[in-house]
């Protein structure tokens, strides 16, 4: 989190939980009138203090924080930009090296040769490729911006006692009492102060909202776009069963971003719906774990079979998505050791085949099980089901009854709307790769 009291920005960050790193008297210490706050997922650069968000630099004019929702594709272009510029804090000398696309959008902001913070951010957004939603800060004020795809989602809400807040979904603002006010617009920033809000579009781009977020990162209580996440899934679970039927005792909801998708099913087919595991609620979400091995164990930790409702059922099985498979392999030798006579999965969403540079950690296409394996009988027989089915695209997109036209279907269709420098194909660590020496792009 990083703090204003109007005079000088206050940041602290750790590695772990939020409650294991902030504790009372860590936010006893946290006084000021402005702050912004973030929880990393790591899509630049590797899971280290260093980079902790919020990113924070002080320049000749100003100190800077910065939060981000995304990931660049221009992060070296960007980053050759400040060894150019011979940057360095504050002119003392102290080297700009960056291993976070998030900590050079921080650097060019500091460095700007603007007096006002507003100025200088609108001379750096233009400069910036691919998917953003920022918050930032200067000593004084609070600002937002969102890049001109609109791939991450950024809102708006009013506190009930004066004042504004920033969040990525709407059911931050119901946590805290405000009021919704609008979505932050792709393409532009907006300045919080005492003096009100503030707004300027600052460029125009074709719409390409992520529809991964409908699917899964987005909480089912929040509202993207105008549409509600739980009924959306809800509906595609609906579509999912019109789309692939199964014979089946019991419909079994993944926990717990399938559960509105298992709803679904289980009435469009008039099959019993029933919970089939009880999940560990100390167990983060095992796709965003940063290592293959660390999600396989979380897995296990996360998730237990209700042997009572399995043993001796056909099950259809309801989960939000097949990415690498270890989810889907362990639940569904989980369910046959627990006596489940036979197992039908049913993906309410398209087979992700393609890498996302957009702020989804899956970059590296040998890693998507349905890239990798040719047929989709080949991905059934990898995760053991006895039948294996998604939804498709068109069905997604319906379900959440926005025109396709808004969203961003790359993971699925190979349709990136910002194009992908050959150099952003290297992986998570390029920048840190680049700061040793090892490699680098042309120049």
């Amino acid at each position: 989190m990083g703090v204003s009291d109007g005079h000088s920005i206050f940041v602290y960050k750790d590695l772990g939980l939020v409650s294991q790193v902030f504790d009372d008297s860590v936010l006893n210490s946290l006084r000021g009138y402005a702050g912004i706050g973030h929880v990393r997922y790591s899509t630049t650069g590797s899971s280290t203090w260093e980079n902790a968000q919020p990113s924070f630099k002080t320049g000749p004019r100003r100190q800077v924080a910065i939060a981000h929702n995304g990931n660049l594709v221009n992060s070296l272009e960007l980053a050759r930009a400040i060894d150019r510029s011979g940057g360095d804090e504050g002119g003392r000398g102290t080297p700009l090296r960056a291993s976070t696309d998030t900590d050079l959008v921080a650097s060019h902001i500091a460095l700007a040769d603007y007096p006002d913070t507003w100025d200088a951010i609108l001379e750096v957004l233009p400069r910036l490729q691919g998917a953003f939603s920022f918050t930032l800060m200067d000593e004084e004020r609070v600002f937002g911006a969102r890049d001109p795809w609109g791939f991450r989602p950024l809102c708006i809400g009013r506190l009930p006692h004066g004042g504004f807040i920033l969040a990525s979904e709407t059911c931050a603002l119901d946590l805290v009492g405000a009021t919704f006010v609008r979505d932050v617009a792709p393409g532009e920033l907006v300045e919080l102060s005492v003096n009100g809000l503030r707004s300027e579009r600052f460029r125009d781009a074709p719409s390409a909202a992520c529809l991964f977020e409908h699917v899964y990162f987005a909480r089912p209580d929040s509202n993207l776009m105008g549409s509600n996440v739980y009924a959306s899934r809800y509906r595609m679970g609906q579509r999912l069963a019109a789309e692939s039927p199964a014979v089946a005792d019991l419909v079994v909801p993944v926990p717990e971003s399938g559960v509105p998708a298992a709803q679904g099913f289980a009435q469009h087919s008039q099959i019993a719906y029933g919970e089939g595991f009880v999940k560990n609620r100390y167990v983060g979400r095992t796709f965003i774990q940063p290592t293959q091995s660390m999600r396989r164990q979380g897995i296990r930790m996360k998730l237990n079979p209700l042997k009572e409702m399995i043993a001796g059922k056909r099950l259809v099985v309801v989960e939000d998505s097949i990415v690498r498979a270890n989810t889907t392999v362990e639940i569904i030798r989980m369910l046959r050791e627990a006596g489940a006579r036979e197992v039908h999965m049913r993906i309410s969403s398209a087979p992700i085949r393609w890498p996302c540079f957009y702020g989804i950690d899956m970059p590296d296409r040998d890693e998507l099980v349905a890239a990798r394996l040719d047929s989709l009988d080949e991905v059934r027989a990898h995760v053991g089901a006895d039948s294996l089915a998604y939804l498709s695209v068109e069905g997604m997109v319906e379900a959440t009854g926005i025109p396709s036209d808004a969203f961003c279907t790359a993971c699925f269709t190979s349709g990136y709307p910002v194009p992908i420098p050959s150099w952003e194909l290297q992986g998570k660590q390029v920048l840190e790769q680049l700061s040793v020496g090892k490699r680098g792009p042309p120049r």
